[in-house]
């Protein structure tokens, strides 16, 4: 079983910095892309970075400029830099991982999360 652990939240002033890590527990490569998604109360999951296996990136209209989403394939890690930081980041950051296939479909597994709080 897959298993996707992430680490690195916490609590920063607004205008701070935090650096997210999601360390799978098999070889990155095996994944067709790789995002970050966050929740806030009350609110929908949603989705802030992505990253194929080729090391394309993508970003949400409302992280775009601020957050940056990379790849480490030697320690299976996938990390998410997020500077100007504002108060609307505070949520639960989720790393996903997807692999997809003609024989099994599409996959998706979910670390546990990591709780981001931007408060001064």
């Amino acid at each position: 079983q897959v298993q996707l652990v992430e680490s690195g939240g916490g609590l920063v002033q607004p205008g701070g910095s935090l650096r997210l890590s999601c360390e799978a527990s098999e070889s990155i490569f095996s994944f067709n892309i790789m995002n970050w998604y966050r929740q806030a109360p009350g609110k929908e999951r949603e989705l802030v970075a992505t990253i194929t296996s080729t090391g394309v990136a993508n970003y949400a209209d409302s992280v775009k400029g601020r957050f940056t989403i990379s790849r480490d394939n030697a320690k299976n890690t996938v990390y998410l830099q997020m500077n100007s930081l504002k108060p609307e980041d505070t949520a639960v950051y989720y790393c996903n991982a997807r692999r997809s296939s003609a024989i099994s479909g599409t996959r998706n597994y979910w670390g546990q999360g990591t709780q981001v709080t931007v408060s001064s």
